[in-house]
């Protein structure tokens, strides 16, 4: 032991033989101060010379953010404790002269353990017969907060914080060797990131944005004072309460121990503690509930954007476990939301569709090749409240539920658990495309009656013939000879039945899943099944249901002639560190796409779409006349797609694409699919995708659509 060593130690010693520290209280104290003196003992040292496992540095929780596609417009954080760190150079010197003076004064001095500090702390507790004050050093403290965030049961976690000696000393120990490791400054940096201000407000830069609406670089000393102050105890010490007594009190004494260790000077602190409590609170946004108000609308894309990632494997195990992970993750997330054509279609969906209505009228837009969502909107507004909802559209449940309008949270466009609508004759488009890829032409032409009794098997009713599936036209205008153009463009169902009937309805069946179509339901998870899916006759018709998510995707994979991407919401998924997150070697915000169809066969089938919207085809004959030439007219650029409505007029869709864009629309009513929309409600899917489009693509380039090769045309 050096001199100096022995003459620390013999400091601690007539405190012993005084009979203030006894017993187990003793062997406590003596093996940090020693240590602290440079005079332990061979296995004492030996215990410091790596950091235990306990205190392996685990990431605090932190705040993700999510923003819009640009990367700079806030949809809203997600978090458990509201924390985001901030180097010591971002924080306002003020705020660390202020936690220095309040809770460790002499932190500059000793290396991790305050022997004095410790001393005088059992003299006055064993006088006062209790703890009355405490001896943990700024260091110490961090210690403490590392070991509970880093705890991964509730066992460890209260190990980390009840008040025993043996937690004591292991404190101690770690404080010793983290001091070692680390310099002052760090070890500032690190506490001031992981102390707790009140408010769900972890951290000096969540302190800072909850209490000031400022950053931590721009805290005057009054507002460090006060923070600083806060710290000791979060709840006694609330300034934002309506009696600051407490926390004036508190801060004027974090002030006063700055002038007393040289940090500010005496007029400074004068002038400081005449001043006023002024905040300016601000609760972060936390979930998809809270996104801007003036924004409201984009919480169903985040509503899709969390169900989205409690998918995903990169994120956890289980969908608790990834959940988790976002809420504490401290992701940096840019979307693939475009707040310009997201607003653009709430504008002209609420043109036609006011958010009272019980109809939910609602559109999706997706980018061809990437997958990316573009856009997703409807006319509703998010939230969890449904005092002032309207009446529930089915008179059986009005007693006891209310509608889900104006306010809801359920997933209407797609990416939860409701089923979705029936899509009606925009499934003609698997049918089509079906055949197509079996090698039937364009050219292929059948004589559509009016009524055309099916080889199909089902159960009596308006559409069927004996035992058989007899559908018929919507007009008898549609009666007479027809192609995959003239067919698709008029929508002729009778066409469309022999169409499916010759490439098998288990093929068009199998196409829609190929293209990213799921079953939700029983019936359809039934019907869709290998003992069924062949005499799924009423397929082609849009009997199953779907979401405008699904369906806008369809049409986006024709636009990207036959290449399928997964609808995907997040552009960039950046760690806490700034890199770009990764999985089994890929980016997790990365396109996910692969051929699906042959390029000729989308190409094709895209040929004959263009004859819906009044575009015409660039290889056929449309048949003189479409279902939906308001489309071109209104967009006056090349464009394709297909308009369905079901049974009954139940709900009325849209889906329309360019080589740029793709977007679906629908109109049902999603508490009771009974109701129908009626004959006036037919059209606005088709207004309300062409004006969004038209909008989206104002300035970009007129693409043209690939024609298809002669093979796909004449066979």
């Amino acid at each position: 032991m050096t001199k100096s060593g022995l003459a620390k130690a013999g400091r601690i010693a007539p405190l012993v033989r005084a009979g203030l520290i006894a017993g187990i209280a003793v062997a406590a104290l003596i093996f940090p101060l020693v240590a602290l003196a440079g005079a332990a003992a061979k296995d004492g040292a030996d215990a410091l010379q790596s950091m235990p496992e306990e205190l392996i540095e685990v990431p605090s929780a932190q705040t993700t953010y999510v923003y819009a596609n640009d990367g700079r417009t806030l949809l809203t954080t997600f978090y458990e404790e509201h924390r985001r760190p901030v180097a010591i150079g971002e924080m306002s010197p003020f705020i660390t002269k202020a936690i220095v003076a309040s809770e460790d004064s002499r932190f500059y001095e000793h290396n991790g353990v305050d022997a004095k500090g410790v001393a005088r702390a059992f003299v006055a507790n064993q006088q006062a017969g209790g703890v009355s004050q405490g001896a943990s050093t700024l260091t110490m403290q961090y210690v403490r907060m590392a070991l509970r965030d880093g705890a991964k049961t509730p066992m460890q976690a209260l190990k980390a914080t009840e008040q025993t000696t043996a937690r004591k000393l292991r404190e101690m120990r770690l404080a010793l060797e983290l001091e070692k490791r680390i310099s002052k400054a760090e070890i500032l940096e690190r506490y001031l990131n992981s102390a707790y201000f009140g408010h769900r407000a972890y951290g000096i830069f969540a302190a800072a944005e909850v209490f000031f609406s400022k950053e931590p670089k721009d805290l005057t000393l009054t507002e460090a004072a006060l923070l600083a102050g806060v710290v000791k105890a979060p709840s006694a010490y609330d300034p934002a309460t309506n009696d600051q007594t407490s926390a004036t009190e508190r801060r004027n004494y974090v002030i006063d121990q700055m002038v007393k260790i040289g940090s500010i000077s005496s007029a400074q602190a004068a002038s400081a503690k005449k001043t006023r409590i002024e905040l300016r609170l601000t609760t972060p946004p936390n979930d998809c509930v809270s996104v801007p108000k003036k924004h409201n609308d984009w919480g169903f894309f985040c509503d899709y954007l969390r169900n989205w990632w409690m998918e995903q494997p990169a994120f956890g195990k289980t969908s608790r476990d990834r959940l988790e992970n976002l809420r504490r993750g401290g992701y940096k997330i840019v979307t693939t939301i475009d707040p310009k054509i997201q607003r653009s279609a709430l504008e002209h969906i609420l043109d036609k569709e006011k958010k009272r209505s019980v109809y939910a009228h609602g559109e999706v837009v997706i980018e061809p090749g990437t997958g990316r969502i573009r856009a997703m909107a409807v006319n509703r507004k998010y939230s969890l409240s449904q005092k002032k909802n309207g009446e529930h559209s089915d008179r059986r449940k009005r007693d006891d539920t209310k509608g889900n309008y104006p306010n809801t949270v359920n997933p209407l466009l797609g990416g939860g658990d409701m089923a979705g609508y029936q899509a009606g004759s925009t499934f003609k488009i698997f049918t089509l495309l079906a055949a197509l890829d079996e090698g039937m032409p364009l050219s292929t032409a059948f004589h559509a009656p009016k009524r055309y009794v099916s080889k199909y098997i089902t159960a009596p009713g308006p559409a069927t013939c004996g035992r058989h599936w007899c559908p018929k036209n919507a007009s008898a205008s549609m009666t007479g000879r027809q192609n995959m153009w003239s067919g698709f463009g008029k929508s002729v169902n009778t066409y469309f039945v022999q169409l499916e009937q010759k490439v098998g309805a288990e093929k068009a069946v199998r196409m829609a899943e190929r293209l990213g179509l799921k079953w939700r339901t029983e019936i359809d998870r039934t019907l869709a099944g290998p003992d069924h899916a062949d005499g799924w006759g009423a397929f082609t018709l849009g009997v199953s249901d779907v979401t405008p998510v699904e369906m806008a995707n369809v049409f986006a994979t024709l636009g990207a002639e036959g290449r399928y991407c997964e609808p995907l919401p997040v552009r960039m998924i950046n760690t806490r560190d700034g890199k770009s997150l990764e999985y089994e070697g890929k980016k997790v915000a990365g396109p996910r796409c692969h051929q699906a169809l042959r390029p000729e066969v989308a190409q094709a089938a895209t040929d004959a779409a263009r004859c819906v919207t009044g575009y015409g085809a660039a290889r056929g004959s449309c048949g003189g006349w479409e279902t939906s030439p308001m489309v071109h007219a209104v967009m006056n650029r090349p464009v394709a797609g297909k308009s369905g409505t079901t049974d009954s007029n139940r709900s009325a869709w849209f889906c329309g694409f360019t080589p740029q864009l793709a977007a679906a629309a629908f109109v049902a009513d999603p508490d009771n699919p009974d109701n129908t929309v009626g004959t006036s409600r037919g059209t606005i899917s088709k207004y309300t995708v062409a004006q969004t489009l038209k909008d989206a693509l104002k300035g970009k380039p007129k693409l043209k659509f690939t024609p298809p090769p002669d093979e796909m045309v004449h066979g």
